[in-house]
């Protein structure tokens, strides 16, 4: 195993060859990011905690495939796409089954599943739910691929490069999907965001 290997890549290379605890290290530091892109795609939180489930069943089902040349979160979120995607299509053919999808704001749902200090931190604490639900609604308004590629970097700070591979498209798309993503957010947000909240990664 090479001795610059990734720590997470090397837990997945344990993980072939069965070691459950391995696994479990993985799914305990990888749930919550799984959660909350899942959330902020189908917008339903029992749904998106179903399909957290499903993408580390899907993990572990597909250990034998893994390769340590490939960075293990980006692997992890190509999957946890994939099947945001396919839940979003199965939608579409049978709309009747979501009708009582929630909204983000409804009472008794929670807005995200854990405070996203890299996408926003105002000190005033009055303001924060005001904005905490202000960053929400617009980005659910994004396109899905400017939404997945905005939290990736945000969020999981992965590199451009790696983002490109999870939306399967060219660094320049991914670099203009974050860029048309960013701007948009900047101007629904203009009025409650501080100076430098949307700062380019470096």
């Amino acid at each position: 195993m090479p001795a610059n290997l990734d720590p997470d890549a090397a837990l997945m290379l344990r993980v072939k060859q069965g070691d459950t605890a391995a696994f479990a290290t993985l799914v305990d530091k990888y749930k919550q990011p799984v959660m909350n892109l899942a959330y902020r795609t189908i917008r339903d939180t029992t749904e998106a905690e179903d399909l957290a489930q499903n993408v580390f069943v899907q993990v572990y089902k597909s250990a034998h495939r893994y390769r340590s040349s490939a960075k293990f979160s980006t692997w992890l979120f190509t999957i946890a796409r994939n099947l945001c995607l396919n839940e979003i299509r199965r939608r579409s053919r049978h709309p009747a089954e979501s009708l009582d999808a929630s909204l983000p704001g409804q009472e008794g749902q929670p807005l995200h599943q854990v405070e996203d200090k890299a996408t926003f931190s105002p000190p005033e604490s009055l303001l924060h739910g005001e904005l905490e639900d202000k960053v929400e609604r617009a980005l659910a308004d994004l396109p899905e691929n400017q939404r997945t590629a905005i939290l990736l970097c945000r969020q999981e700070e992965l590199s451009y490069e790696e983002i490109s591979e999870v939306l399967g498209c060219s660094l320049s798309a991914t670099k203009s999907l974050i860029h048309r993503g960013r701007e948009t957010l900047k101007h629904r947000l203009k009025a409650y965001l501080l100076t430098g909240a949307w700062r380019n990664p470096k």
